[in-house]
């Protein structure tokens, strides 16, 4: 089972589920947890506050919401709840209602579920997968969406990808070496890496393609973007020299602001700046203290109104799961 599935107790899974609000759909889901001895009731109650004091930032992607709270002694261990609601519910957030899909997540500490939220990243970016999620008909169907059987094909893509490595290397060497070692700059590294991790379809569609990686020093800026991308591309007039850190905020730094760090992190990967950027999650109050020392500040539209004017940039991502979305903001923050 993958890290993110074995989460998600099948007890913890509910489907078809009524709430007449966005109150009572975060409670189904915290309820949920505590039936699986996750949490307490006292969790949910704080996951229903952060809404009420932060806004309904918890909403990161269409039909789809994160609920979760900091963790404290009411988190018994880390875990996630699955409702699928059988009427949509508006929370509030004018660019992802109304929502059918609701997790909430229990850490009980600021690390263990890092690599699960990256997965249900990966998730409900992939159309096939969200549409498996909305039309499951039992909790084993949710878990397989989740990938509860992705061990297994991994497994099998192993023993087939050692049979075709095989079978490549006899072929490239009937063909010889020349045609695999010529015109680099199409057949190197760098095209082998956007093959592999391709940019969405909107990104290439609509935005020049992948920035190169800046030189070793100084870190990416304003002026050296501008350089490498040529006089005719166009720069933002608040683009400034790097700091090297971009800060992802949420109301409690370990839930939607880890989603985001890792969708912004796929981004800076695809463009080989992942070595030149540090992307940090934090808190709204973490945030403002911190904010001089960042680039950007990532965040939906409601938290950005928390943080109001911290003396950088505050960008607002609407979608959490959008690659394209995040590249696009990234170009305009960096000139590229």
């Amino acid at each position: 089972m993958s890290q993110l599935s074995d989460l998600v107790d099948p007890s913890a899974i509910s489907l078809d589920a009524s709430a007449q609000d966005w109150r009572a759909a975060i409670r189904l889901s915290g309820d949920l947890l505590v039936s699986t001895e996750s949490t307490t009731s006292s969790y949910t109650d704080a996951m229903i506050r952060t809404v009420e004091e932060h806004g309904p930032y918890i909403v990161i992607a269409p039909g789809f919401a994160l609920a979760h709270a900091r963790p404290d002694e009411s988190v018994l261990r880390t875990a996630l709840s699955f409702v699928r609601l059988a009427e949509p519910i508006p929370f509030g957030n004018e660019a992802n209602d109304p929502v059918t899909l609701v997790m909430a997540l229990a850490a009980a500490d600021a690390s263990a579920h890092q690599s699960a939220l990256a997965a249900l990243a990966g998730v409900l970016a992939d159309p096939t997968s969200r549409r498996e999620l909305d039309t499951a008909s039992t909790p084993a169907e949710v878990l397989a969406a989740l990938g509860a059987d992705d061990t297994d094909a991994a497994e099998g893509a192993d023993t087939s990808t050692d049979a075709d490595t095989d079978a490549g290397t006899d072929a490239a060497t009937d063909a010889g070496t020349e045609s695999a070692t010529s015109e680099p700059d199409a057949d190197g590294t760098r095209s082998a890496t956007a093959v592999s991790t391709p940019a969405p379809a909107t990104a290439t569609a609509t935005a020049p393609a992948p920035a190169p990686a800046p030189a070793p020093a100084p870190a990416p800026s304003a002026a050296s973007a501008d350089a490498t991308a040529g006089p005719s591309a166009p720069v933002d007039p608040d683009a400034v020299p790097s700091k090297n850190l971009l800060l992802t905020v949420c109301g409690n730094g370990l839930g939607t602001s880890l989603f985001l760090k890792n969708t912004a992190e796929q981004v800076l990967d695809r463009w080989g700046w992942s070595s030149y950027l540090d992307i940090q999650a934090t808190d709204t109050i973490s945030a403002k203290g911190r904010a001089k020392e960042a680039d950007v500040i990532l965040t939906s539209g409601a938290i950005a109104d928390t943080l109001g004017d911290v003396g950088v940039r505050v960008e607002v991502i609407e979608n959490f799961t959008s690659q394209a979305e995040i590249d696009a903001v990234l170009r305009r923050v960096y000139a590229v």
